[in-house]
Formats: structure tokens, sequence, C-alpha cells
């Protein structure tokens, strides 16, 4: 059976399930919303996700209940993205990567070096650019809830350890399938290859590519430090991972139910940070102990090799590359 095939008849299950009543309690009608995504268990995310479901039962007195699914349970990303649209599915986590897709103002997130520190990226994402992003897929039919910690993208590969842009030269980096991920590779003299994370790893056993990039948590999870012996940390993009509900769910909630809602996801994200912090920390250690090779270069040569992509955006009289233009500058401005 196809996944699609497979992921439809959920679908129809998840539609009947949505707002149901207890067989038990006619009197009580009991509210269940459905979240799909891709983590394992073991992820911060995940956690997160168990933690605001933990918060909306008690907040909701057990008349709001979050059924988490992991490991794409539910479907791909894509697939659980879709299902939001449609009103199958009620919430789901994605990347700002493939919501640039959806989103043109996504697009900021992949300007790489855009954000001075973690300080200066949080702000941003507490502030109102933040809120302002989470709204704007709304005309799509998503809505943000919340961001989750991700970590910054940082280089890994095989057989070349990573100083300099001059080093990434010629060598094949897997990449996210984003248009932003393209450009930066081009800019740096890498050839930017998007494969699927799932077969990341045979790709790079292979030789099919030379590294990669990626957070820390997701280089020694996937166990790519078995095959790549080098990671350097040039923290070149800051992807928050996006908790989503479909609108079409959203509207159906109460305000009483919104707010439960929105004050559950919030508290997920302090939770979250936290665990992401540690975990990060945990996982360079691995590494080290396995033999990595953890590198701190100096970033500025690194910044100074895609500021095309910011001039390009900042210089452009295309609507669509100069909004994002405008809202780099705004970001530039956040203390």
């Amino acid at each position: 059976m196809s996944r699609c095939r497979c992921t439809a008849g959920w679908l129809l299950l998840a539609s009947a399930a949505f707002l149901c009543t207890s067989p038990a309690a006619l009197a009580r009608p009991r509210l269940v919303l459905k979240l799909g995504h891709g983590l394992p268990t073991t992820h911060a995310v995940h956690k997160a996700m168990l933690f605001m479901a933990d918060r909306v039962k008690a907040r909701s007195e057990g008349q709001m209940i979050v059924q988490v699914f992991p490991n794409e349970q539910l479907g791909n990303e894509k697939e659980c993205i879709e299902a939001l649209q449609l009103g199958y599915l009620a919430m789901t986590k994605v990347s700002s990567a493939p919501m640039e897709s959806f989103v043109n103002k996504m697009k900021v997130f992949g300007v790489p070096y855009l954000f001075r520190d973690s300080e200066h990226f949080w702000k941003v994402l507490d502030g109102p650019i933040g809120r302002e992003l989470l709204l704007e897929g709304e005309s799509k039919r998503l809505r943000g809830l919340c961001y989750y910690d991700a970590g910054a993208r940082s280089f890994y590969t095989k057989s070349r350890a990573i100083h300099s842009p001059a080093d990434l030269s010629g060598l094949k980096i897997r990449v996210q399938n984003s248009i932003m991920a393209v450009k930066m590779m081009q800019a740096m003299g890498g050839s930017a290859t998007p494969i699927p994370f799932g077969e990341l790893y045979t790709a790079l056993d292979q030789g099919v590519v030379d590294g990669a990039e990626n957070n820390a948590p997701s280089f020694v999870q996937a166990r790519h430090y078995e095959v790549c012996g080098y990671y350097t940390l040039d923290e070149h993009t800051c992807l928050p991972d996006i908790l989503m509900i479909g609108t079409r769910v959203w509207k159906k909630l109460s305000a009483e139910q919104r707010q439960i809602l929105q004050e559950a996801a919030d508290e997920s994200v302090r939770y979250q940070r936290t665990l992401w912090l540690e975990q990060e920390q945990k996982d360079l250690q691995v590494a080290r102990e396995a033999g990595v090779e953890i590198i701190r270069p100096d970033k500025q040569p690194f910044r100074e090799s895609v500021r095309p992509i910011w001039d390009e955006f900042e210089s452009s009289s295309d609507q669509k590359l100069a909004e994002i233009g405008d809202l780099i500058d705004r970001i530039q401005e956040v203390p």
C-alpha cells in the first residue's frame, strides 16, 4: 500500500474524530486534536509536544486532548502539511525551510549569518517580527502557534576539514530542499545536493555526497558522525521548528479553547529550549569522544562570502525579494 493511500485512510478517521463526543459522557463533549510529526520520541521537540499535551489536558480539565503521533505515523512532513490545509489533521511540526514554498517571508530564516547570536535570534522570534511570521501562512490555511529551538546548522564533512569557505570548493554538500540553502552553497563554492534526510547516511557512506549541514543533535542522533570526521561550528543558519495548526481547525475552536492551546504551546517553548541546550552539549561531547574533530572557525570570511545573497534581496526591484530585504533590515535593527 502506498504512503498516500495509507495517509488517506487515517485522514478520513482523523476527520471524523476531530470533534467527538465521548459515548460515556455525552454531557461533557471532549475535543481531540491529533498532532503528527516525523521526529523520534527521544527528540526534545517531541518531548515538548507531550508537555504541551499535558498542559492542555490540565488547563481544560480533560475536555481538550492532544494526541501526539511521532515517527511519521500520520505521514511525512509534506503530507501532514497538506492534511492541515484540508482540516483532516489538527497540528504538525514543520521546519521553516519547507514553509518557504507556502510563505515567501519564511525565506528570511535561510539567509546565512542573519542572526548575530542565539540571544538576537530569540529576541527576534519572541518579538513582533516572530509573531508576524507565524501568522503569514493563514492565507494558505496554516497558522503558527510557536517556535521550537532547532539549533544552528553547521557543516560536517568526511575527508576535508572546513576552516573557511575555500575549503568547501568542489565539495558536494547535502542541503535541505530550500532555495536559500542552494544559494548559500553556490555563494561559498560548494555544490548543493538536496537529498532526503533518511537517505543521507547511505549517501555519505557511499560517497554520493562529501558532507552535509545540520545541528549537533541531528548529526549525532542520525549517526552521521560514524562517517564524517569533521564538524565545523560555523552556525550559518538558524532554522526554527514551527508548531502549526490548520486554520480550518483553529476557526472551529472557541476563544477559551484557543487561549488554552496557545498558552500551553508557549509554556512548551520554554521547556523545549532547556531540553535542547542540554541535548546539544551532550551530543557534541558524544561526537568528540567518537573522534570527530570539532572546529570553531573565524566566521567573518563565511559572512563575506554570502554577502551577495543579502545584496540581492536589499537591492531587488522584485516585490517578493524586496520584502525579504525589508525583513533583513528590520531584523538587523533589533538590538
